[in-house]
């Protein structure tokens, strides 16, 4: 019999004895009448820096004959992933354009259930991304189809690897039981922040590309989706820059960043519709301060791992200011996928073992923003000037605007860097960040700073920096689909993920990926 033994309050010296003792204590049992114990649950309750507790769900198996302890619950049985295959698959296997979190577990799928999909992505292998993504931080040579953003596992294989979200649905086991049985990390399985890092989630992306080969699926790297056929509205293929392909159905995983993927669906006709987005720049604190403003004499803690922090504030002119993908022992990194623009971006490793902490600082874009007659791509042509501005402000080959946060709530230009260094390669220019913002966003952000001042002390610091500009934190358009069908007005195609507007994540966009899957199976 395996019991659960629900949040316990431990302080961080108690959460490093072993789970056997802690489950034994709890039951008020041996612990020689333990046979195992899994760790379901772990957070961190940081409210009271004096008091600071982990709270721990555990689950544990109990020697055979020994009887339910009084006050508590025989565990819930985890359920597997599985689907059953088709007796009669299409006679031309589905489509999946896009290779991101969306992508791979539509694909995954529908090879799980026989359909053989054909993934078009327009980027390289993970292993071969890796070597463009490190030639373009250390050279500032960009390929624009194998960077940051584009290329397997997607934006977020390059990221902090966050599987937090918003939504709730049943599917999100399923994409962290499959995360793990290729190569991410068990604590995913448990942590209530659960993230991959950057390092563990190439692993675990190469391992599903492979399950879906050895299921019969069958992923183009270096091919772009480039048209859609139809026949009395409905798909009858779909044309690529290396051919055509007879298919009824696509999935478009274009992801946020799929600009002349956007360009094309707008001229056919696909039914879309501006989003709101944001627009911001990443701020880059001292891990070690950080530590200690969270955890007090509890930093660096082994038990508590490295502290990170989640704020939003209300303008003074009604728009939002928040951080977003905070990256803990994080870094800075470039990513453009356009020549001649600058983007920025956040990434750690599992460990986040590097000397600075980053998050994106951000405040709203809203569609009526933009004039009617700029169009439904309005918000797009919105980042592209604003990253065209940047790359000018950063001088260059790659380079971004730099400037201290002292500096930029004061107004004044920069000339070097203050206590913190930046980590952005390849490479920054001290300037001021004014160049590259709308008026708007500068004073946002500059009210955030200060209001969160008060809820972190020294996040004012003058001596860290702001890095900007970050553009790409979402896609600025929705592909609209039916709610039920989860179809386009043209049926057989399916606007699936975050470049879809229909996610906001690494595990939104898969569990997305898997519902469209799902629901074109029925």
């Amino acid at each position: 019999m395996t019991v659960r033994v629900l949040q316990l309050r431990l302080t961080p010296d108690e959460a490093l004895r072993s789970l056997t003792a802690l489950a034994a204590r709890a039951l008020r049992l041996p612990e020689n009448r333990i046979v195992s114990v899994r760790l379901v649950k772990k957070s961190v309750d940081a409210r009271s820096k004096s008091d600071i507790r982990l709270l721990v769900t555990l689950d544990a198996e109990l020697e055979k004959g020994t009887p339910l302890p009084r006050g508590f619950s025989a565990a819930p049985k985890a359920e597997e992933w599985k689907e059953t295959p088709v007796s009669a698959p299409p006679a031309h296997p589905p489509v999946v354009a896009g290779f991101g979190p969306a992508g791979m577990f539509c694909a995954l799928t529908l090879a799980m259930r026989g359909l053989r999909p054909i993934v078009l992505e327009r980027g390289r292998p993970v292993e071969d991304r890796q070597k463009d993504v490190e030639a373009f931080f250390a050279t500032g040579r960009l390929d624009p189809a194998s960077n940051v953003l584009f290329g397997e596992g997607g934006a977020g294989t390059f990221s902090d690897g966050k599987l937090t979200t918003g939504i709730k649905d049943s599917r999100i086991s399923c994409v962290l039981s499959t995360l793990h049985r290729f190569g991410a990390p068990e604590e995913i399985l448990y942590e209530a922040k659960p993230h991959v890092g950057t390092d563990r989630l190439t692993r675990a992306v190469k391992g599903i590309r492979q399950e879906i080969i050895r299921l019969g699926g069958e992923v183009r790297f270096g091919t772009r989706l480039t048209g859609l056929v139809t026949e009395d509205g409905r798909l009858a293929g779909v044309n690529t820059d290396k051919g055509g392909i007879v298919t009824g159905a696509v999935f478009l995983c274009l992801g946020h960043s799929a600009r002349d993927s956007f360009e094309m669906l707008s001229a056919l006709g696909v039914p879309m519709a501006r989003k709101p987005f944001s627009i911001g720049a990443r701020i880059e604190h001292s891990q070690a301060w950080l530590d200690c403003a969270q955890y007090g004499r509890f930093a660096a803690h082994p038990a508590l791992g490295r502290a990170d922090y989640r704020l939003s504030a209300r303008c003074p002119d009604g728009r939002g200011v928040y951080t977003f993908c905070m990256c803990p022992g994080g870094q800075v990194i470039a990513s453009a996928s356009e020549e001649g623009g600058v983007a920025t971006n956040g990434m750690s490793v599992f460990a986040r073992d590097g000397v600075n902490c980053d998050s994106a600082l951000l405040t709203d874009v809203r569609p009526e923003d933009f004039p009617e007659s700029a169009g439904v791509l309005a918000g797009m042509e919105f980042q592209r000037r604003w990253e065209k501005a940047a790359y000018e402000a950063g001088g260059g080959a790659y380079k971004a605007p730099c400037q201290r946060v002292g500096d930029f709530l004061s107004g004044v230009p920069s000339k070097d860097a203050g206590d913190v260094m930046p980590s952005y390669r390849p490479g920054v220019n001290w300037t001021d960040l004014s160049l590259c913002l709308p008026g708007y966003a500068v004073n946002n952000l500059r009210f955030g700073i200060n209001e969160f001042d008060k809820k972190i002390r020294g996040f004012t610091a003058p001596g860290a920096c702001v890095t900007g500009v970050e553009t790409r934190s979402s896609s600025p358009v929705r592909i609209l689909r039916d709610p039920v069908s989860l179809q386009s007005d043209i049926a057989g195609v399916y606007p699936v993920g975050e470049g879809a507007g229909y996610a906001g994540g690494i595990t939104s966009a898969a569990v997305d990926g898997i519902r469209s899957a799902q629901e074109y199976l029925k």
